[in-house]
């Protein structure tokens, strides 16, 4: 197959004028970054070279995407509404600013046949500059000995009140080697920090604390809170009582096949 050179600018640039508005960010890098840090069974199978892009939504996605996706399609149909706006937006994109492009839309709750996920969304973001993942080993002399700690992001204007939701790789784009791969901001630099960090992750995540851990120029609303504070199968009553209605058009929608997810991913 073949084949083609690509500026990366101008791949952002198409993604970035058409969802920027609607509360998302993009960051390109080289699938060989992510394999690079990963086991083989994990690898992405693309060469080195081949251009990905992952999506972030930020705190406004709520405000400016999902609550006038919702206005317009209505909530019939719907088994996981953050999951299908997501997709809509994110497919819509694609569409329109790559029409006949080969392009690998990979979200963050879809899984393989094995159950793995299929791209690692958290060190996705990190080898993208995006957000640094702050794992276990990032911590000098660990306080937990043998204990698991998982890792999270700490996004540089955000700290915690975002969330990662695809991975899209051009399967036929390929980007120059003087492509350097961006350090992540380190944005909890000290021990106690990264301590205080993971342990408010893996301890208290329900009490969103953790996403406090530096300034954020912006949080979630208190609406967009009660949605996620609210147990995944309760959510549709929830909109329900937020106003919104069963439908509010008579096509259906595009998405209405995606999975039912009830894990969390606020």
């Amino acid at each position: 197959m073949a084949t083609f050179r690509v500026s990366v600018e101008n791949v952002t640039t198409r993604l970035n004028d058409f969802l920027s508005d609607v509360g998302f960010e993009v960051y390109p890098l080289k699938v060989g970054w992510y394999n690079s840090v990963l086991i083989p069974s994990l690898h992405l199978s693309y060469p080195d070279d081949t251009l990905a892009v992952v999506v972030l939504s930020t705190p406004s996605m709520f405000e400016q995407a999902f609550i006038p996706f919702l206005e317009q399609r209505g909530i019939s149909g719907l088994s996981d509404p953050i999951d299908q706006c997501v997709k809509h937006y994110i497919t819509s994109a694609v569409t329109q600013c790559f029409p006949g492009q080969k392009v690998d839309s990979m979200y963050d709750y879809e899984l393989l046949p094995n159950r793995r996920p299929k791209f690692l969304a958290q060190t996705a973001a990190h080898v993208s500059g995006a957000a640094f993942y702050y794992q276990q080993l990032d911590v000098p002399d660990q306080p937990w000995a043998e204990k698991k700690m998982f890792g999270v992001c700490v996004h540089p204007k955000f700290g915690g009140w975002f969330a990662i939701r695809a991975l899209l790789v051009f399967g036929d784009l390929t980007v120059d080697l003087e492509m350097e791969r961006p350090a992540p901001p380190d944005c909890v630099p000290s021990r106690v920090d990264r301590i205080k960090l993971l342990e408010a992750f893996n301890y208290h995540w329900q009490d969103w604390s953790y996403r406090d851990i530096i300034p954020p120029v912006q949080t979630y609303s208190q609406k967009q809170k009660e949605y996620f504070s609210t147990p995944p199968a309760q959510r549709l009553a929830l909109l329900k009582t937020w106003g919104f209605k069963l439908s509010n058009r008579n096509q259906p929608d595009p998405n209405s096949d995606a999975p039912d997810q009830t894990n969390e991913r606020a």
